[in-house]
């Protein structure tokens, strides 16, 4: 079984940064990937990033390149997603997610374990 737990959502300005962290516990991840989706009210969820935690293979989706960055800390079993110039469209909540795979993907169907989702609300 894989516990995943998001956490450093809250309430930001158009404009500023977050960062959020997915924390992992269970089986090893050496041939997984970690994925950020969010999902706004109302919406379907959509893919934000992904990232192999060995390979250090990046996926992003063309809405968020260059402005998040997402990053594996393997001795911490953390994955963060860096968001900077946070837009009013980017309120969602967030979810992170794993995949026993070796290659990031964009699916939200190609995750096996998600976790309860963080909070970000973007104000203008």
């Amino acid at each position: 079984q894989v516990q995943l737990v998001e956490s450093g959502g809250g309430l930001v300005q158009a404009g500023g940064s977050l960062r959020l962290s997915c924390a992992a516990s269970g089986r090893t991840f050496s041939r997984s990937t970690i994925g950020w989706f969010r999902q706004a009210q109302g919406k379907e969820r959509e893919f934000v990033a992904a990232i192999s935690w060995s390979g250090g293979m990046t996926l992003y989706a063309d809405s968020v390149r260059g402005r998040f960055t997402i990053c594996s800390d393997s001795a911490k079993n953390t994955v963060y997603l860096q968001m900077n110039g946070l837009k009013p469209e980017a309120t969602a909540v967030y979810f992170c997610a794993i995949r026993h795979n070796f290659y990031p993907a964009r699916s939200s169907l190609e995750y096996d374990y998600w976790g309860q989702g963080t909070q970000v609300p973007v104000s203008s």
